[in-house]
């Protein structure tokens, strides 16, 4: 294939990705799903090329940066909160899985080795870190759990590549010891949280004294990278490591300005979209290889093969979520009783049910599962590796096509409580009457200055700026009009929208009959664009 081919192939993956991914936010279907299944179709066509996951890039150079973006997304109060729940999921429970599974498939598969069959268990045990969360914030699932299923996903991984690392040195021939595999665990786990404890300090220092947004944003789409590169020179999870700054960074993004903030954040929703409709777009296309390589097994065989592993991870999550749930919950409680503290409330049945059934699989699996050497020591293939491929694929999709397409009828189902609209504006606006508050305070003490001293027509207007900014949460609570169904400030958004297009287009005429140049039409349109950001900003 020449080159110029591959580089068609490749933009044809990405762009026909993003269309996939658009169409599923426009019939608002998961993205993951419809990318799998359009992959599934068009790897059957005639003159489809063979898309290869080469793991090689995809564990360094795609894994680092979901991972970042997801942290710097998530809260880190808030993981400090569920602590116990997230651990006991992204440690316990993949650790757990990955010898049910290896049991599991050691019994079932005629001849396939313990190793290998724990190497498949590995491959297999961490649910998917964009998947799981992306269906859990659009079914509308209560914050806690979205908190517990975000912070599983960030740490699961580390836990899951580095058993998978230890199995396969058993599967090669490089020997097992119980004391190596804990050696193994520990300098993974404590190495990578060492490493991103070392770099997220002195990379902060860096990032509040770029001034320049493009050098910032630059140097944030380095950070994951460099975090991933430097534990891994030590042996260390470089996916831990990748979290750690994350977390750190995203917690102390109030303190670089403006500009970076609204840029980086639109920078990597656009590299996180790119990346994860290209990636599960790839899982799709996978299948006509994986199935090409299995043509000495027979189907039915396979079929069966797959559907009872594929049970075994959907039931094993559910044997260990009850208990992982309340047995903590009842040693709190009998500690709690017996330093006469009320004990925590135990989250309901149906809750954990939803946690237990959000396991899907994705793209680390697949990617991790291709990273298994052909060879062993002494040159000898490595035992089933296809029939691994395979059972990896299976668990893959039909945990997305399964627990993925039910979980939004399952939580309508199960009723979880939905969060309260009108709760949440209301923090939000007593949050915002508190900053304005501190706003007024800090402006009457700026104004007592008289270097400060301004025209009364401009402290009005600042006056004003900050009195609508705290009004706008306030007039969503109020009352909508019978005809169009909008509050008061939706309306104003709406009218400020058309205005400002209005004016925007007068500029255009004016830049088309020569009155002024496309230098200035571009700062004054950028001007516009702020303010209109400004007016949309409530309905994102």
């Amino acid at each position: 294939m020449t080159h110029a081919a591959s580089s068609t192939h490749l933009l044809l993956l990405v762009a026909g990705s993003a269309a996939v991914a658009g169409a599923a936010q426009r019939l608002r279907t998961s993205a993951p799903l419809l990318l799998v299944a359009v992959g599934l179709a068009v790897s059957y066509l005639p003159g489809v090329p063979s898309y290869t996951l080469d793991p090689h890039l995809v564990l360094p150079l795609v894994l680092p940066p979901l991972l970042y973006t997801a942290a710097l997304d998530s809260s880190f109060l808030g993981l400090r909160a569920y602590v116990r729940p997230v651990a006991l999921l992204a440690v316990g429970y993949v650790l757990f899985c990955t010898l049910l599974v290896g049991f599991a498939a050691y019994a079932l598969v005629p001849g396939l080795p313990l190793a290998a069959a724990f190497v498949l268990g590995a491959v297999v045990a961490p649910p998917d870190a964009v998947a799981a969360t992306a269906i859990a914030r659009r079914v509308g699932l209560p914050r806690a759990l979205v908190t517990i299923l975000q912070g599983e996903s960030l740490v699961n991984d580390a836990t899951a590549i580095t058993a998978y690392r230890v199995a396969v040195a058993a599967a090669v021939g490089e020997g097992f010891s119980w004391g190596a595999a804990v050696g193994h665990f520990l300098l993974a786990a404590l190495g990578g949280t060492a490493v991103g404890l070392a770099l997220m300090v002195p990379l902060q220092w860096v990032r509040v004294r770029l001034s320049s947004p493009l050098l910032l944003n630059t140097f944030s789409l380095l950070v994951p990278f460099a975090a991933y590169a430097a534990a891994e020179a030590f042996e260390a999870s470089g996916v831990i490591a990748v979290v750690v700054v994350g977390l750190y960074l995203g917690h102390q993004a109030n303190t670089v300005g403006f500009a970076l903030r609204l840029q980086e954040e639109a920078v990597w929703r656009m590299v996180s979209f790119v990346l994860e409709s290209t990636v599960f777009a790839l899982i799709g296309l996978q299948l006509r290889l994986i199935l090409a390589d299995l043509g000495g097994y027979d189907a039915g065989q396979l079929l069966l093969w797959a559907a009872a592993i594929l049970a075994v991870v959907i039931v094993g999550r559910f044997v260990w979520s009850y208990p992982a749930t309340y047995l903590p919950q009842l040693l709190t409680r009998a500690h709690a009783h017996r330093r006469s503290r009320p004990p925590a409330p135990a989250p309901p049945w149906n809750a954990t049910f939803v946690v237990a059934w959000a396991g899907m699989r994705g793209v680390v699996s697949l990617a991790v599962a291709f990273s298994v050497p052909v060879t062993v020591e002494g040159g000898a293939p490595f035992p089933d590796r296809d029939l691994i491929l395979f059972l990896t694929f299976a668990v893959v999709i039909g945990t997305l096509l399964l627990q993925g397409l039910s979980l939004p009828t399952l939580v309508r189902v199960l009723r979880l409580p939905q969060p309260d609209p009108q709760l949440l504006i209301l923090t939000e606006a007593q949050a915002q009457s508190d900053a304005s508050r501190a706003a007024l305070e800090r402006l009457d003490e700026l104004l007592q200055d008289d270097r400060n001293r301004l025209p009364d027509a401009l402290e009005a207007r600042l006056r004003r700026v900050l009195d609508r900014r705290q009004n706008a949460v306030w007039e969503r609570l109020g009352a909508v009009h019978q005809e169009t169904g909008e509050s008061a400030d939706a309306t104003y958004r709406r009218i400020s929208r058309e205005v400002l297009e209005a004016e925007r287009q007068a500029f255009v005429r004016q830049r088309n009959q020569g009155r002024i140049d496309d230098e200035l039409l571009r700062r004054l349109v950028r001007r516009l664009d702020f303010e209109e950001a400004m007016a949309d900003r409530d309905e994102e």
